[in-house]
């Protein structure tokens, strides 16, 4: 059994690339008999009571249910300052004064490559009176003190990686608790076991699991499913046009139809079918999804690219 979750932001309505990673999220965890948690992750966009009830009204539309109430990152606040103490007692953070064009241009390498998610260390050092001196100024966000620590993960789905994790912010400058923060503390709170998300969070990873490791947490086992992309290639955006549950039922397709044309782009369905939940609970098998993204195409009858049509 492994209990898992979906946690979308509630800034608006879920597109089919939402969708389509919430209903694997949910085959994933129901297959083995687990608990799936729904938590609005809503740290940067606030209460949304309007947006938060479309998402949950789409995917109860397609079929999905969860367990318990609905979960909400803003309501945690006391969660992440205590992982925040805990980690400040051991000597793990630091103020961060830089602002994002300081970090580009410190990570600007002589032949003109820029990493832009690797933070350089350019506070790890500072003094306490230059540090108060810049507070005048500036309020910090604190970092983690990586110790260039090497973590390695195993994927479900892609495998291995090994990456030295940087010193990566854990609260923004305002106060607010960062993403990879809140995340770690949040699946350790609700028992999630297995975190099913999109392949663009897959380079995050060993992040969260240092973070998890310094803060004594249970690690999830992850499993990191490729994207949906756009008619052009890249990743599925509201600006692609029809791409909403929505948008979908104005061109006259029921949620049968839109989780029937998800299905088959997961090798679940044939062409013209409609299974439910339930029945795709029956042919999910976790080795048989596509590795690669796939293809949707707003304006079509059918995706661009349908590797199971």
């Amino acid at each position: 059994m492994a209990n898992g979750r979906f946690a979308p932001s509630p800034s608006g309505p879920l597109h089919v690339g939402n969708l389509r990673t919430a209903m694997l999220a949910w085959l994933f965890a129901r297959s083995t008999i687990g608990r799936f948690g729904m938590r609005m992750e809503d740290l940067t966009t606030g209460a949304a009571p309007v947006a938060e009830a479309e998402q949950l009204a789409d995917l109860e539309a397609l079929g999905l249910d969860w367990d318990g109430p609905v979960t909400h990152q803003s309501k945690h606040s006391e969660r992440y300052r205590a992982a925040l103490a805990e980690l400040e007692a051991g000597g793990r953070i630091y103020p961060c004064f830089c602002t994002r064009r300081e970090i580009r241009e410190a990570g600007a390498a002589p032949h003109g490559e820029i990493d832009l998610h690797r933070y350089p260390g350019t506070c790890r050092s500072l003094g306490a009176a230059e540090r108060a001196r810049r507070a005048e100024f500036r309020s910090p966000a604190l970092r983690l003190d990586a110790q260039e620590a090497e973590v390695s993960v195993v994927d479900r789905l892609l495998g291995p990686l090994t990456s030295v994790v940087d010193d990566f912010v854990l609260q923004r400058g305002d106060g607010v608790a960062a993403y990879n923060l809140a995340v770690v503390v949040d699946d350790a709170a609700e028992g999630v076991e297995e975190v099913v998300r999109g392949d663009d969070l897959w380079p995050s990873t060993p992040r969260q699991v240092l973070l998890g490791r310094l803060l004594g947490l249970p690690i999830p086992a992850f499993a990191h499913v490729p994207l949906v992309l756009g008619p052009l290639g890249e990743r599925l955006a509201k600006r692609d046009g029809a791409v909403t549950l929505a948008d979908r039922r104005a061109l006259g397709e029921s949620p049968d139809d839109v989780r029937g044309r998800l299905a088959r782009s997961l090798g679940l369905a044939e062409r013209g079918e409609c299974p439910t939940m339930v029945d795709l609970l029956d042919r999910f098998d976790p080795a048989a999804l596509p590795a690669e993204p796939w293809t949707f195409d707003p304006s079509g009858d059918q995706p661009a690219v349908d590797p199971f049509a």
